[in-house]
């Protein structure tokens, strides 16, 4: 264009036009930049501070319900609750600094509630759940528990998940919409708990002296509860045994020290009193021609 404004073939009110509209066109670029830029900072101080209150408010709660002495089932529930709560309020606080308007937004999510829903049934679903375990206490934290095929102490009762460590200390995240309607096996909900032993002697031993050394066994452990009474009789004539049942009520924190120590004491003592163990034997007649 310049080479064409020095030549005479346009006209200079055209020239001056065009670069009025360019320098236009480019300030309104920059007033642009500078407001999107501006938005963009404050969105971003917005967020950054946003995640210091949602830290300090997350103490503040977590410390305000230990000193009211809230059941260490609802706590897990309820910081769970309060942390995801303020992340979606600080989401919706920075998309609307960014200039996006917030009742669009919501009109956009209102509309598409029904996607949203369906994509999301099994969270609702694990929401739900951890409502009904929470209402019913099927179980609380520090429970021993068995469901889904999982043994383990209860950790923490989030939102959507139950966090269990297994006794060689994994930790599994159980959905709580499976255990609100799955079966569920509480070692922990009563005080005690029966043990039983199935111990086999060999064919020709004196049973009364069997029993009679069996209940001293079991007197002699300070653990093993006289109410109810300890039980034992003669369980079943196996194909190479006698098999003896052996049932005591105990603590439920001591059943499994009990259980052990039994079958120790039991080997031992039985081996001291001449009581014999049965084990496989195999006959083998020749004939003679």
């Amino acid at each position: 264009m310049v080479l064409s404004v020095l030549l005479g073939l346009v006209p200079i009110s055209s020239t001056e036009e065009g670069i009025s509209k360019l320098s236009s066109v480019a300030q309104h670029l920059i007033d642009l930049s500078v407001t999107a830029g501006g938005r963009l900072l404050s969105a971003l101080l917005i967020f950054i501070i946003g995640r210091f209150l949602i830290k300090f408010i997350n103490k503040l709660v977590a410390k305000l319900l230990v000193k009211r002495q809230v059941d260490a089932s609802i706590q897990g529930f309820v910081r769970s609750l309060v942390s995801i709560s303020l992340m979606v309020l600080l989401i919706i606080a920075v998309i609307g600094k960014l200039g996006v308007e917030t009742t669009s937004f919501a009109a956009l999510l209102a509309s598409a509630g029904v996607a949203v829903g369906m994509a999301l049934s099994g969270n609702l679903q694990n929401f739900a759940g951890g409502l009904i375990v929470l209402l019913l206490r099927p179980y609380k934290v520090s429970d021993v528990i068995e469901s889904q095929g999982v043994i383990g102490t209860v950790r923490e009762i989030q939102i959507f998940h139950t966090i269990l460590v297994t006794a060689d200390n994994k930790v599994v995240y159980i959905p709580n919409g499976a255990l609100s309607s799955g079966t569920i096996t509480n070692y922990s909900r009563e005080n005690t708990r029966r043990l039983e032993w199935i111990v086999g002697v060999e064919y020709g031993e004196n049973y009364d002296k069997v029993e009679a050394t069996v209940r001293q066994i079991l007197t002699s452990d300070g653990r093993v509860l006289n109410v109810p009474e300890p039980f034992v009789a003669l369980h079943a004539l196996d194909a190479s045994s006698v098999n003896v049942v052996i049932r005591a009520w105990v603590k439920s924190e001591d059943y499994w020290n009990v259980y052990f120590d039994v079958n120790k004491a039991v080997y031992a003592i039985f081996n001291k009193e001449g009581i014999g163990f049965p084990f496989p034997q195999l006959t083998v007649h020749q004939s003679k021609d």
